[in-house]
């Protein structure tokens, strides 16, 4: 009995400290999960944004020339995980109306709308920019991501083309823009840009060529990362197709040429079809 008692007290003892253990486990691990969660710029943007009061009063004019109410849009199924923010992008005095959407499915799509004030109450639409992944600075600029855009370019959308030297490519995906008088203005690109993207193309056109593969007509990355620096260099010197293919045509050197970019261009012309660029 006593030998019962003592093992008895054994097991409690075990089980107790397993318990506080477990509870010190979980608080550390929550502190820790508090500490860690880091908010995104955009997502700031809109929680410190000021909120429209009277949404129910406040009228939108969209690209369609159609006429709804703040409500109403918010209350549409398209737009259920949707946000807004008021927000003078251009400094000018007058509040924009900047509404954030998630569209939903696993590789897309955010949406940022741009509603300039034009009466009290009543906003017009005036920008959109789509599958991005914008992020909006607390400088107020918005920085686009072709990513999605191009993300099935001859290959899966989360593969990418991987080199682990020291001489890799830099990874070019993004341009910036500005809000100005009711419109978004690309950030030209510099000499630094320039020379990064003719370097990237350079080491890229120096791979040895891998043909995709028949089924699933995917390569290992290679061809996507030749049309995000394409697609950069387009966007921030000027829109210039004819000398973005110059640039195609110095670095790809490979026998599907004409292939990859009839589909780059088709994938280029895409894009001002749902964003303002």
């Amino acid at each position: 009995m006593k030998i019962f008692r003592i093992l008895l007290s054994v097991i409690f003892l075990f089980f107790i400290g397993s318990t506080i253990q477990a509870q010190e486990d979980s608080v550390r691990y929550t502190k820790d999960s508090v500490i860690e969660i880091a908010t995104d710029p955009t997502t700031l943007f809109f929680q410190s944004g000021e909120r429209i009061s009277t949404p129910a009063k406040t009228i939108l004019i969209t690209a369609a020339k159609k006429t709804i109410s703040l409500a109403a849009l918010q209350k549409n199924e398209n737009m259920m995980m949707s946000d807004h923010t008021l927000a003078d992008l251009d400094n000018d005095g007058k509040k924009e109306l900047i509404i954030y959407n998630f569209t939903g499915g696993a590789h897309c799509c955010d949406e940022i709308y741009i509603f300039k004030n034009i009466a009290v109450n009543k906003y017009q639409q005036v920008a959109k920019l789509f599958a991005g992944n914008t992020i909006i600075t607390s400088e107020k600029e918005f920085i686009y991501d072709f990513h999605e855009q191009f993300g099935y370019f001859f290959t899966c959308f989360a593969c990418g083309y991987s080199d682990t030297s020291d001489e890799a490519p830099i990874h070019v995906t993004s341009i910036k823009l500005k809000y100005n008088k009711g419109k978004l203005v690309i950030a030209p690109g510099d000499k630094e840009l320039r020379s990064t993207i003719n370097d990237n193309l350079g080491k890229l056109g120096e791979q040895p060529y891998e043909k995709p593969d028949d089924d699933l007509a995917q390569d290992n990355g290679l061809r996507k990362e030749f049309a995000l620096n394409l697609v950069v260099f387009y966007y921030s010197f000027g829109k210039n197709l004819p000398e973005t293919q110059k640039l195609f045509n110095k670095y790809y050197k490979f026998p599907d040429a004409k292939k990859v970019w009839l589909a780059f261009v088709k994938q280029l012309q895409y894009i001002p079809k749902q964003s303002t660029l």
